[in-house]
């Protein structure tokens, strides 16, 4: 009787810890007005389409040397001769943070840290996922344009030889900051706190192009067409998560595990 009682204990416990696991790749199901889900539609339709445009634009300047690419020079120029040693040190305290080592060690622990401490892993692998399109879309471009860096006598934090267009720095970080930004707002009912995260992200956006602009690694419109993919990427989170999460009275909500609110009648 001991031995049946042991290994009943042992199976309840494997259980436990399959639902566990089971429950974190369960999808949460969300109801809201169907008014706020066309918004969130249009919402993302829009960031796609303004995305698009404005990367179209930025690549044809630059293939063409002309339009907003005409101001690379011009902006190249004046930030050299702003430079001074302490805002080097500001500038080079946040490229390492924006850099291609730091910032992904931040995400990927945030996104451990997130899918541990959440039910549902479905944000946290949404924003992984938006960050490692984020990489393979930037390396492609970068290959396919091949653009030349600013002189590497300018560059204040090492030589860097490779691809400038589009700014993978500026890009990951955001992706990170919007991203990340809409994923935990867009839980939450309070618009004026999701209006100020929004503009603390885009705070964190422009520090961190001005970052590569002043120490001497991008062109401007590396970090516009960075931006403008950001801004596409996003959109499709938006409609991904819309599609996947929300839901509008009258229709069903799936998998018993959803934390979905009754709707109102």
């Amino acid at each position: 009787m001991a031995h049946e009682s042991a290994g009943s204990g042992s199976a309840e416990k494997n259980h436990g810890w399959w639902r566990t696991f089971h429950e974190k790749f369960v999808v949460e199901e969300r109801y809201m007005e169907p008014e706020d889900r066309r918004a969130l539609y249009r919402t993302s339709v829009i960031l796609a389409v303004v995305g698009v445009a404005l990367f179209i634009a930025t690549l044809i300047s630059v293939v063409r040397a002309d339009g907003l690419s005409s101001i690379d020079g011009p902006v190249h120029d004046w930030l050299v001769t702003e430079r001074s040693a302490p805002v080097t040190a500001i500038m080079i305290f946040l490229a390492v943070v924006f850099g291609p080592v730091a910032l992904p060690i931040i995400i990927l622990v945030i996104i451990v840290a997130w899918s541990i401490a959440a039910k549902h892993a479905w944000r946290p692998i949404l924003l992984a996922s938006a960050m490692l399109s984020g990489v393979i879309i930037s390396q492609i471009i970068l290959h396919i344009v091949r653009r030349s860096r600013p002189p590497i006598d300018q560059m204040l934090f090492g030589a860097d030889q490779t691809f400038s267009f589009p700014s993978g720095h500026v890009l990951g970080a955001c992706d990170f900051l919007l991203v990340g930004t809409f994923l935990i707002f867009s839980r939450r009912t309070n618009r004026r706190a999701a209006v100020f995260g929004f503009i603390g992200a885009g705070f964190g956006i422009v520090l961190a192009a001005i970052s590569r602009l002043y120490l001497g690694y991008h062109w401007l419109s590396d970090a516009l067409a960075s931006f403008s993919l950001s801004l596409l990427i996003l959109g499709g989170v938006i409609a991904l998560d819309t599609w996947r999460t929300a839901r509008v009275p009258g229709e069903a909500i799936t998998g018993d595990l959803s934390k979905a609110e009754s709707p109102r009648h």
